[in-house]
């Protein structure tokens, strides 16, 4: 029986999962969770994942997890046939582990402040504090890009599907400047060619979109 994943399309963590299960060729039972009808805040969910975030698994032995990093670590720890996607180099996973926390506590934190106002409360503009931290955050991430193929290294790892699952999403409401950080969009272009990049692809547009109708026209 496969791994329940409670999810929502445009939520970058759960997509960052997705992509991860595909990589790793495992198949997932995906059941949407009713974000706008707060299923999450559903005494059920709750006993679940006191948290109520999305996403949280729920493996076929029972064990319940949450936050996306941790899912993805999970995953790859238990179902992945060799640890190329988060290797037990100490010195590799501490980089990995490094730009998962940077994706967390400064990336996916700048979309939520930018997309709760927007989306829930009816803010019909991004304050400009927050439009400057995404310019940052595209400024770091070019730079951790400098000499390497990927986000982490020479290798491809979760860090790319988290970091990707959030910048993705950012660059279609305030677009990287291919000038100032070339890396960050032929990143970009790379991770867009992987097979793993379907599981991004509907819910990146999606959230985009829940965002974008709601700007006020210039």
């Amino acid at each position: 029986m496969a791994p329940t994943l409670h999810m929502l399309y445009a939520s970058p963590p759960a997509r960052a999962v997705m992509m991860t299960a595909k990589a790793i060729g495992l198949e997932l039972n995906l059941k949407e969770v009713d974000f706008m009808n707060e299923e999450h805040l559903k005494p059920e969910y709750v006993k679940m994942n006191p948290q109520h975030t999305i996403p949280t698994l729920v493996d076929d032995d029972g064990f319940i997890i949450w936050d996306s990093h941790a899912i993805m670590i999970y995953l790859v720890s238990k179902y992945a046939k060799d640890d190329a996607l988060y290797p037990k180099d100490i010195k590799k996973r501490a980089v990995i582990d490094q730009r998962l926390h940077f994706e967390s506590g400064v990336v996916f934190a700048l979309l939520r402040r930018i997309a709760r106002p927007i989306v829930i409360g009816g803010q019909d503009f991004i304050e400009e504090k927050n439009q400057k931290g995404v310019i940052e955050s595209y400024a770091f991430l070019d730079q951790f890009l400098d000499g390497r193929k990927w986000v982490a290294g020479d290798f491809k790892s979760i860090a790319d599907y988290s970091l990707l699952s959030s910048i993705s999403t950012l660059n279609k409401v305030i677009p990287v400047d291919p000038e100032k950080y070339p890396r960050v969009i032929a990143w970009l272009k790379k991770c867009e060619e992987l097979p793993e990049y379907e599981a991004n692809r509907k819910g990146v547009q999606e959230m985009a979109d829940m965002i974008n109708s709601k700007l006020a026209k210039k």
